[in-house]
């Protein structure tokens, strides 16, 4: 049985960076990011030509663990995951290196094996995305992972023996890539990639990228493009896209690069090899789907620690799982939450006849359930002021599972107050949202916005909808439970029903019955 709270750490020891996370672990699946702390150690540039981490190199590694040692000591912090990939793994003197670390530090380091790095990889993405079926790279400093998973199954793992330092060092150590630099840059990319039978089977999948240099791509392409959604989990790009990176990044010195927006300066040397290598592999089998999945190595051990206890490697409902985190973070009432929700399915039902053709969609219901469970979720925040508080929370923040088009619609859905509301919070996001796609999420907002109404006083007091189309107006039966009051419900719902009569451009007239009086009186 896991403690009430537990901090849980990871440090991951890479090629590029050394980085610190501390989590926040609770009996009920709960967590919480506390600390994430990085150093830029470039243990890759430590290693002579014999495979050896010289001196300096151990000198950098200690320093770097000793300080994130102290912090670890001062957070009371004993569950500690602290893992070695490339740059130690492959190293001439990596038992001198680890006996260092035992001898200078309390730190017991785990150097992962290939397979385990990419497994780790693997687990973070089926855990934190939407994709069932995907082929994942991570392209760190020393070694690139590649695993093909298949209904969230993994198929195939791989870790080449090349990243974005030791790639830059092979090609172009001393100076810009010059055009065949790049030529045979590619060229041994595509003898890797070749050298995988299995990758044949990944054709036309999904690219989902882990890692720095991916994030900083996905970045600077949001920053070129003016992208107005907060948030770079789950952002998703073309091949075209990558190529136009591509192409950004070799144009451009080193200084140029440094001053691009949304790439760090201690990426700027090294983007180009790590963008050529994401672009290779798309086109080599065929993807014109790009993922950017914030969630990697440190996410995958994490995500093992959490489901430790249920024996499986990954939840059976990735958006479940960030509804119920999110449940607890903004101590939202579920079962509120599903009473309000389950009113607006049936109001949608009831009212789909009346909806025009050109807004019936097939994620109609889709999207006002997943709506539905984060309603109002700024009520956390201020009650007088949820709607503007929901847009922002859903608009700046990722969820796990959920896209981020889709969790567009659910910001104005979730929010909705009123057409011309919504069409304030509008104004960024007009290139992104057709005309039609708004009237949509005004129509489904509307209609959560008036399930909301019909349960005021959160008492559960409607237990079905019903409607009848007389032709001029609409009918709405709305048949509660016997012998409770339901004035506060019939106020705010009949102050709430003119959303949906503009959307569907009928009155609607609302009556409120016991529900002994369903089957007595009204015949359908």
């Amino acid at each position: 049985m896991r403690p009430l709270k537990e901090k849980v750490a990871v440090i991951d020891i890479g090629s590029n960076s050394i980085r610190l996370v501390i989590n926040e672990l609770d009996d009920k699946k709960g967590t919480r990011e506390l600390h994430n702390l990085k150093q830029v150690a470039r243990l890759s540039n430590y290693i002579d030509e014999n495979y050896f981490l010289t001196a300096e190199g151990m000198k950098v590694l200690k320093e770097s663990l000793q300080q994130f040692e102290e912090v670890l000591q001062h957070h009371h912090v004993t569950n500690v995951k602290a893992v070695a990939t490339a740059a130690i793994r492959n190293a001439a003197n990596k038992r001198q290196i680890l006996d260092l670390i035992h001898r200078e530090t309390s730190l017991h380091v785990r150097v992962l094996s290939e397979e385990e790095e990419a497994y780790y990889g693997y687990l973070a993405v089926i855990n934190s995305t939407s994709h069932k079926d995907g082929i994942s790279i991570d392209i760190g400093g020393g070694s690139t992972e590649i695993t093909v998973f298949k209904n969230k199954k993994l198929q195939y793992a791989h870790s080449f023996p090349f990243g974005a330092l030791t790639l830059k060092k092979k090609f172009f150590p001393q100076t810009e890539p010059s055009k065949q630099d790049l030529k045979q840059l590619s060229e041994y990319v595509l003898r890797q990639l070749d050298s995988l039978t299995w990758l044949k089977e990944a054709e036309n999948l999904p690219v989902i990228g882990i890692g720095g240099s991916a994030r900083n791509m996905s970045l600077v392409h949001q920053a070129q493009t003016n992208y107005p959604l907060s948030g770079l989990h789950q952002y998703e790009m073309k091949k075209a896209d990558i190529s136009s990176m591509m192409q950004l990044f070799e144009n451009a010195d080193l200084k140029e690069r440094e001053n691009i927006e949304g790439l760090s300066k201690d990426r700027a040397d090294v983007i180009i090899p790590a963008v050529r290598v994401i672009y290779e592999l798309a086109d080599y089998i065929s993807s014109n789907d790009f993922m950017m999945s914030s969630k990697g190595l440190r996410e995958g051990l994490f995500f093992e620690e959490m489901l430790r206890e249920h024996s499986a490697d990954y939840f059976p409902e990735v958006t479940e799982e960030s509804f119920f985190q999110l449940s607890r973070e903004f101590e939202m009432n579920e079962s509120y939450v599903q009473e309000v929700g389950s009113i607006a399915r049936q109001l949608y039902t009831q009212l789909q006849p009346c909806v025009p053709n050109h807004l019936k969609e097939a994620d109609n219901m889709t999207l006002l359930k997943k709506s539905a469970r984060v309603l109002y979720i700024g009520e956390f925040i201020s009650h007088e002021t949820s709607s503007q508080h929901t847009f922002y929370v859903l608009t700046n923040r990722s969820i796990d599972g959920i896209p981020h088009s889709e969790r567009l619609a659910m910001s104005f859905i979730a929010s909705f107050k009123s057409k011309s509301w919504m069409k304030r919070l509008s104004q960024p996001f007009q290139s992104y949202v057709s005309k039609k796609e708004f009237k949509r999420y005004e129509l489904l907002g509307s209609i959560l916005k008036l399930a909301y109404a019909l349960d005021r006083t959160k008492r559960k007091v409607v237990e079905s909808v019903t409607v009848e189309d007389s032709g001029e107006s609409l009918d709405l039966y709305i048949w509660c439970k016997n012998e409770t009051y339901s004035y506060f419900e019939e106020v705010k719902s009949n102050k709430y029903k003119k959303h949906v009569e503009k959307v569907l451009k009928r009155n609607i007239t609302l009556h409120f019955h016991p529900i002994t009086e369903l089957n007595k009186t009204f015949t359908f």
